[in-house]
C-alpha cells in the first residue's frame, strides 16, 4: 500500500500536462497494478495460517540416542549376543581379512566338506583345527568379557581413575587382539590343508566368486 499511495502522490503533485499519447501512461498504471498485487499477497499469506488460538507450536522433541536402552545391559560395553558369541567362540567377523582374501576357516570348510571332497586326512585336519580354535578362542572370549565388566563396574561405582583406566583397557585390548589373531591363525592354517582347486570352490560356494569367473569347473 505504500508503494500505491507513493504512486499515487507522485501523480497528483506533478504538474498538469497535455497528453498528446494517452498510452505513455499505460506504463506507470500497470506497475502500479503489480505493486498493489505484491503488497498484497503477504497479507493473504498470513490470513491463511492455521490459527494457533492462543497455543505456541510445541517445539520438535529430541531425537532418542542410538544408546538407548543400553543402559540395562549387564556389560554396557558388550549387547547379550556379543557375549554369547565371545562364550561360543564365533567368529564375529574378526577373520574378515582372511576369509575375503581366500583364506577358508575351519567351520565352513567342513560344512562344505562333500562339496569341497575332503578326503579323510583333510577332513580330520580340520576337525582337528576347529576343536583347537574353539578351546582358544573361548578361553580368550571369556577374557574380553572378564576386561569389560570390570571396566563397567569402575565407571559405574565411581572408582575408575586414570591409572586405572589405562591398565584395565590395557588388558581388554591385548585380549581383544589375541582374539582376532586366533581366529586368523586357524584360517592360514586350513590354506595348508586345501588344495588351491578346493579354495575357489570355496569362494563359489561361499558367494564370494561366480564360476564364470574362473571360465571351467573348478573342482
Amino acid at each position: 500500500m505504500i508503494v500505491i499511495m507513493t504512486g499515487v502522490a507522485f501523480l497528483m503533485q506533478a504538474p498538469p500536462v497535455t497528453i498528446k499519447e494517452p498510452t505513455m501512461f499505460f506504463p506507470l498504471l500497470a506497475a502500479l497494478w503489480v505493486a498493489c498485487i505484491a503488497a498484497a499477497q503477504p497479507t493473504a499469506a498470513q490470513d491463511h495460517k492455521p490459527a494457533l488460538h492462543g497455543r505456541l507450536p510445541s517445539a520438535s522433541a529430541p531425537a532418542a540416542s542410538p544408546y538407548a536402552g543400553m543402559e540395562k545391559r549387564s556389560v554396557k560395553a558388550l549387547s547379550e549376543q556379543q557375549i554369547a558369541d565371545l562364550r561360543a567362540g564365533r567368529g564375529m567377523g574378526l577373520a574378515l581379512a582372511a576369509e575375503l582374501n581366500g583364506y577358508p576357516g575351519p567351520l565352513h570348510v567342513l560344512e562344505f566338506a562333500q562339496a569341497l571332497q575332503l578326503s579323510d586326512a583333510q577332513r580330520m585336519r580340520t576337525e582337528e583345527l576347529m576343536v583347537n580354535m574353539k578351546a582358544e578362542t573361548i578361553t580368550i572370549g571369556e577374557q574380553v568379557i572378564a576386561g569389560e565388566t570390570a571396566l563397567d563396574r569402575l565407571f559405574a561405582e565411581r572408582r575408575i581413575t586414570q591409572a586405572s583406566l589405562w591398565e584395565t583397557i590395557s588388558r581388554i585390548g591385548m585380549a581383544q587382539a589375541e582374539l582376532r589373531s586366533a581366529h586368523l591363525r586357524y584360517h592360514l592354517a586350513v590354506v595348508a590343508i586345501l588344495s588351491s582347486a578346493q579354495i575357489t570352490e570355496y569362494a563359489i560356494l561361499r558367494g564370494y566368486a561366480q564360476r564364470e569367473d574362473y571360465g571351467h569347473k573348478s573342482r
